[in-house]
């Protein structure tokens, strides 16, 4: 009896096996074995060391200046414990260009790498300002069937642009769910191609008509940004955003099998690093006398656009509704690279926190609390 159930039980298992690998859900064994199997509920911010990836190499490093109060006075009771409550690794507050506050908690420090998650967005909207600028690629206007023929044949591709896929207008058939393990994000986050993720999802509705935020419409745009250079997105982040930026520390991209970047999320870098991205919108495009971003397209990726009521630019979230407007890169599980311009500050925040509260547009409420908490005591 125990023999026939046993191999009852194989076969509806090696049935299960077979009708996952039919219906392309094969990249879920690839999930449970990153998640369940280490003692995880779903992806981390550790996941960095699981993943295959391309370094992002660094140069010369240049070292923050520790501002003279460094460290000297300690966050505000509140802010604390909103940070304990939502498991945050580290926090940093950077002023005038100088490190003026940073805290890590567990075992994390200076130098532990965590995942950017959609904080890497932002970096790959600044990657095709860099294209844009070195004219590799047209414009924010130029049609994706360029890059890609194929979608001049395919129900509204034609009408796709490059700016239609940085500002989140793509109208892409995706909905953007991190839980759900049979929808686009975990195929794309798990899976062993992204372009079978991405390259197969068709279109809902005309591009450039809606704002609906999705990790589809940044894997494209990271597809044409690597066809336009010619090399690995990693090699172009490294030449002009790591070494010129003096980054302390190489970075890893994660990448699916085929070593395409997942440019719709994961950078493993450090929380000082992930503040001198920050910096440089703070500073126009420049480090030191060296302009390495055109400020003209910085300011198009932080001036919200009119199709997402005011809280999304290209790449970047943005809350002009505060007394302090601030905008930010935005990351799962609350990863975020916050800028103030008018305090002339940086916060970097980064961590686990799965219950992230969000404001009636969406926006993350610990961000807003962040902001106001620290221009109370800084």
């Amino acid at each position: 009896m125990l023999k026939k159930t046993l191999q009852g039980f194989a076969a509806a298992l090696a049935l299960l096996i077979a009708l996952a690998y039919s219906f392309g859900y094969d990249y879920l064994f690839k999930g449970i074995r990153e998640t369940y199997l280490r003692g995880e509920t779903g992806s981390s911010i550790e996941d960095g060391n699981y993943f295959p990836s391309h370094l992002i190499a660094k140069g010369q490093p240049i070292p923050w200046q520790k501002d003279s109060l460094y460290n000297k006075k300690p966050l505000p009771n509140d802010l604390v414990d909103a940070l304990n409550k939502s498991k945050t690794v580290s926090f940093l507050v950077i002023k005038n260009g100088k490190l003026l506050h940073e805290e890590y908690w567990d075992h994390y420090n200076q130098n532990s790498k965590t995942n950017s998650f959609s904080m890497a967005k932002a970096v790959n909207v600044m990657l095709l300002g860099k294209a844009i600028e070195e004219e590799k690629i047209k414009g924010l206007d130029q049609k994706y069937s360029d890059f890609f023929e194929n979608y001049k044949n395919v129900e509204f591709g034609k009408d796709l642009t490059i700016g239609d896929l940085a500002k989140m207008e793509a109208g892409l058939d995706w909905t953007e769910n991190y839980k759900n393990p049979f929808l686009p994000n975990a195929k794309a986050y798990y899976g062993k191609s992204l372009a079978e993720a991405v390259f197969l999802r068709g279109f809902k509705e005309k591009p450039g008509t809606k704002f609906e935020y999705q990790s589809g419409a940044s894997q494209l745009l990271g597809f044409a940004i690597r066809k336009a250079i010619g090399k690995s997105i990693a090699e172009y982040t490294s030449e002009k955003l790591w070494k010129p930026l003096g980054m302390e520390q190489n970075a890893d991209w994660t990448v699916d099998e085929n070593g395409m970047e997942k440019t719709f999320c994961c950078i493993q870098s450090n929380s000082r690093d992930f503040a001198k991205l920050g910096q440089l919108f703070l500073d126009g495009g420049k480090v030191g006398n060296l302009q390495i971003m055109n400020p003209a397209f910085l300011e198009e990726m932080k001036t919200p656009t009119k199709l997402s009521n005011g809280v999304y630019g290209m790449g970047l979230w943005i809350n002009e509704d505060a007394p302090i407007k601030h905008y930010y890169f935005r990351g799962l599980y609350g990863q975020y690279i916050i800028i103030i311009p008018e305090k002339q500050m940086v916060l970097v925040r980064t961590g686990t926190y799965k219950d992230e509260q969000q404001d009636e547009k969406g926006r993350p409420q610990l961000v807003r609390f962040m902001v106001d908490e620290v221009l109370k005591n800084f």
